[in-house]
């Protein structure tokens, strides 16, 4: 923690990154939350590699998935959640299929 001076007398308490993530850490329902981003995002990740790898494009993936393509897109870039089912069109489209590890 690290003391600011905003004006004359006047003080705010500064807190890092890593202290904010440290002590948001010691709650279980945050670990817990937090472990299934880090999940979701490792297969979001996963996905766009095999479709780049396989040189195809998010609209390409899209109509073999029967989505729209802003939903690859979307969830490509993190900002959307998926379900199994969309995963699994998703996966399927790329040749691929969800297994668990």
């Amino acid at each position: 923690m690290k003391q600011i001076k905003i004006g004359k007398n006047k003080y705010i308490k500064g807190y890092s990154t890593e202290e904010v993530f440290r002590k948001s850490m010691k709650s279980e329902a945050y670990r817990k939350v937090y472990h299934e981003e880090i999940a979701r995002l490792r297969i979001v990740r996963q996905l766009r590699e095999t479709r780049i790898n396989k040189k195809l494009t998010q609209k390409g993936v899209a109509l073999k998935a029967n989505v729209p393509q802003s939903v690859v897109a979307r969830i490509e870039n993190g900002r959307q959640s998926f379900s199994f089912r969309t995963l699994h069109k998703l996966a399927t489209a790329l040749n691929k299929e969800v297994k668990l590890v």
